[in-house]
């Protein structure tokens, strides 16, 4: 178990918790609640039930404490009543902040970025990313010793421990230090060793699915390669990069799906998985996978471009595709497929509180110049358009590589694996 004692357990007692956010000048009130929802999201993921959610309207976060002395006596008033487990914070906190409100509330503290980093060390699955997501602990870590266990081999007490004093704190910062060299060293080591890989698959075109997390990237990977790819209705439910190779019209090229991005994604995070990332970099086309039902899908899709160009990788060949579109709209009347003369006159009904499918075409249409195409991987809406679009991008990026290759060929039978 990592210094983090993960909140997913085996006991039968579900742990609990209250969500705690800022209304601020720079984040309206509605905007503070609708990322408390995500937040009580992550917070399912790793297990935990929420109770109840506290938000306060602040100029910004009390230096001290986060909240202002009033709403912190409600919340421990709430915690105390309720024997809550833990308090989880929207945003970051420093160590003091955490040292104080430990003192006050009397339980766990965790922050948003400590609430992400759990979910990936529950997610993780290969030794790259397990060792990727335990270098983003230690570094999360090494500024907050001083509530931490004196010996990151005692796992006794789990997060929110306090050191014992300055001798036994700074051998365990030694200790941290020495760990994230090792890991560092382990991980420069996997990493040559993806290199090598990716260097032998270098002639065939590459394609990254990419966007925010629970998107639907892995169903709609699980769809186009048609092999069996982990999905679920969770936040990052893909930690670990998954390439497949896909055939459309006897032009190979290999789909990889990467994890998600999110809002406030923690930077240890980024550059730990700078290698996973890699995949990204060095693909050949993205396929920025939105969900079309979120009410703030401009939103995500500024966080995921912001997020690519941080890891350079902006400027490249770009489809987008807006998935989930059956939650737009009831898809009654229709087959299940969208033919292409179908699209404009699919009058659709829009489900209470989502814009119709025209709308949001009429949107996206006015503010994005990329190719975008509109589907629903669970449903198998508009599939064939898709893979058209695909196969024309990846033919024309593979025909660069191989001038000659089956080009007579290409456009003839079916499209499809």
């Amino acid at each position: 178990m990592n210094y983090t004692q993960k909140l997913h357990t085996t006991d039968k007692k579900q742990e609990t918790a209250v969500l705690v956010a800022l209304a601020t000048s720079k984040q309206s009130i509605e905007k503070t609640k609708e990322y408390l929802d995500e937040l009580a999201f992550l917070a399912e993921t790793s297990g935990v039930k929420t109770l109840h959610r506290f938000t306060q309207k602040l100029d910004k976060p009390d230096s001290r404490t986060f909240v202002g002395k009033g709403k912190l006596e409600e919340i421990t008033a709430f915690v105390k009543d309720k024997a809550v487990d833990m308090v989880i914070f929207d945003d970051d906190l420093s160590p003091s902040q955490v040292r104080n409100l430990e003192t006050e509330l009397q339980c766990k503290i965790l922050d948003r970025s400590l609430l992400i980093l759990n979910i990936f060390s529950i997610r993780a699955q290969t030794s790259q990313a397990k060792t990727q997501v335990e270098l983003a602990q230690y570094q999360y870590l090494l500024p907050r010793l001083t509530r931490m266990w004196s010996h990151l081999s005692k796992q006794k007490g789990g997060i929110g421990m306090r050191g014992p004093g300055e001798k036994e704190l700074e051998t365990d910062r030694r200790i941290v230090r020495d760990k994230i060299s090792l890991l560092r060293d382990k991980l420069d080591k996997i990493e040559k060793q993806g290199f090598t890989q990716r260097k032998s698959r270098d002639k065939m075109v590459r394609v990254a699915l990419v966007g925010y997390t629970n998107v639907g990237k892995s169903t709609l990977m699980r769809l186009v390669s048609k092999t069996d790819v982990f999905a679920e209705n969770k936040l990052f439910a893909t930690v670990d990069s998954t390439v497949r190779k896909v055939v459309f019209n006897q032009i190979p090229f290999l789909l990889t799906d990467t994890v998600g991005f999110i809002r406030k994604l923690p930077t240890t995070l980024v550059e730990s998985f700078k290698s996973t990332l890699d995949e990204i970099r060095e693909a050949d086309l993205l396929l920025h996978v939105v969900d079309a039902s979120h009410s703030s899908y401009e939103e995500q899709i500024d966080i995921v471009n912001t997020t690519l160009a941080e890891i350079a990788a902006a400027d490249k060949p770009t489809i987008l595709v807006f998935n989930k579109i059956d939650l737009l709209a009831a898809s009654s009347g229709t087959n299940g497929h969208l033919e292409e003369d179908e699209q404009d006159t699919y009058n659709v009904e829009h489900q209470e509180g989502h814009m119709s499918l025209e709308g949001l075409k009429d949107s996206v249409m006015n503010h994005h110049a990329t190719d975008t195409v509109f589907i629903s991987a669970e449903k198998g809406l508009n599939m064939d358009a898709l893979r058209e679009l695909l196969l024309e991008k990846v033919s024309q990026i593979h025909y660069t590589i191989f001038p000659n290759y089956l080009k007579d060929q290409v456009f003839s039978g079916e499209n499809g694996q």
